[in-house]
């Protein structure tokens, strides 16, 4: 059971790695200043790929701390 985990949790990491690798930073420019946050994209980021690659590293990041948790419990 114990290798099952680890394996699960080494994929999570990878995993986890490459997809903060593939987002975009957040610097918003000089765009943000005149207002042109509001536009189709910046309203509708959860039903863009920047919106999923969020959900998907929100949801990674908590099946990365909870398989580390179960994996320094002592009861493997």
């Amino acid at each position: 059971m114990r290798i099952f985990v680890s394996i699960i949790f080494m994929l999570a990491c990878v995993a986890l790695t490459a997809i903060v690798l593939l987002q975009e930073g957040k610097s918003a420019g000089l765009g943000a200043i005149q207002g042109a946050a509001d536009t189709y994209w910046g309203k509708n980021k959860g039903q863009s790929m920047e919106g999923m690659m969020m959900k998907i590293t929100r949801v990674l990041a908590v099946l990365f701390f909870v398989l580390s948790i179960v994996l320094n419990m002592k009861f493997f």
